[in-house]
């Protein structure tokens, strides 16, 4: 079976390196926060062009803290996208804040700006743009929406390391851009992990006491805050994996390439590509009017896939009665249609080639 993602891949492509980390961790003694993330997070920012990094627990943790720091809570409202995982919306409860969701655009997949713009009321605080599959959301009239009504802009760049939206590198544009390192992602750890960043130093000063229980220098609680810390190991293996990022990408992005040219006019829609915009490609993920029918084809033929998102957060019981929850259309048929082929920057073309050759034959059995 080809499977869909491979994290262990990763790990044996990098394994001296990772070991090596990870070992001088364990002699260290130092496990949790300390030199290591001070380190990361150093590179991260740089790599990603940003003054501030925040290395946290995980993807949602930064989306919780994000909202935390920009005063988002009770009695707020946040709007995103339905078309996403689950983590997107649970943090925003984290913050105590409620979700509203607008629909997706029809061919992005990622929050349509008029669906936004018409879920704002006078209790709106903040938008959360997902940048889905490893392309960037349509961010400028987001941004100009934002500006218009006094709103918070916070980034889900979770599926998006790397990703580029008119020349620069998503995570830049909002108050905060948040990232998960959950090991299948384009820079994933060994365990979880996630990655805060931010423009403003008092924001990321504040975002940065909140993730250790609101501690000041003195291990005071000065507010209220959490416990998000990322420990050395992770952040050990991610200094590893991060000089191979854009590489790893380029490879992700030569397997789009093959796909492209394979499956192009045999009745699946490829993934969608803005003009000036760099896709980063964490999922490859094509459309079709037989979804069910051509996943079940491909896992006879010995290729994995995954649906996302089959069911879409409007559809799960935790989330049914959202606002904006009754009339999302667009969103529920991209969950009917879209599968999500083999992609890692380890995949092999001859397995790319077997996932093509699948494909075509189930388009030629009608």
């Amino acid at each position: 079976m080809i499977p869909c993602a491979n994290p262990q891949a990763q790990y044996l492509s990098y394994r001296r390196e990772i070991d090596e980390a990870v070992l001088r961790v364990l002699r260290s003694g130092a496990y949790i926060l300390g030199h290591e993330v001070e380190a990361f997070e150093e590179e991260f920012a740089a790599w990603l062009g940003t003054p501030h990094a925040l290395g946290v627990a995980s993807g949602t943790d930064a989306l919780h803290l994000a909202l935390r720091a920009l005063g988002v809570g009770p009695g707020d409202e946040v709007i995103t996208t339905a078309f996403t995982a689950v983590g997107t919306v649970a943090a925003i409860e984290l913050a105590g804040a409620t979700p509203v969701f607008a629909d997706i655009d029809p061919v992005s997949c990622t929050l349509d700006p008029e669906a936004a713009a018409a879920a704002v009321t006078s209790r709106t605080r903040a938008l959360i743009p997902v940048h889905l599959y490893g392309a960037a959301a349509d961010l400028d009239p987001l941004l100009a929406l934002a500006s218009r009504h006094g709103l918070r802009v916070v980034e889900d760049c979770a599926q998006a390391h790397g990703a580029r939206y008119k020349g620069r590198r998503v995570g830049t544009f909002g108050d905060f851009g948040c990232f998960s390192c959950y090991p299948t992602k384009n820079l994933g750890a060994l365990g979880d992990a996630g990655i805060l960043v931010a423009r403003d130093a008092a924001l990321a000063d504040k975002a940065r006491r909140l993730r250790q229980y609101g501690w000041d220098n003195g291990r005071l609680s000065i507010s209220k805050g959490v416990n998000s810390r990322l420990d050395a190991v992770q952040a050990a293996v991610l200094r590893v994996k991060l000089p191979h990022l854009d590489a790893d990408n380029s490879a992700r992005a030569r397997l789009a390439g093959t796909y492209r040219a394979g499956l192009d006019g045999v009745g699946v829609s490829l993934p969608f590509e803005r003009v000036g915009d760099a896709h980063v490609f964490h999922l490859y993920t094509v459309r079709s009017g037989r979804r069910d029918a051509l996943r079940d084809f491909l896992a006879a033929h010995g290729v994995e896939t995954r649906a996302h998102y089959e069911t879409p957060l409007h559809k799960q019981a935790a989330y049914v009665g959202v606002t904006g929850a009754s009339s999302l259309p667009e969103t529920e048929r991209a969950s009917r249609e879209s599968l999500s082929l083999p992609m890692y920057p380890e995949l092999r073309d001859e397995e790319a080639a077997a996932v093509i050759e699948a494909v075509r034959a189930f388009a030629a059995d009608g």
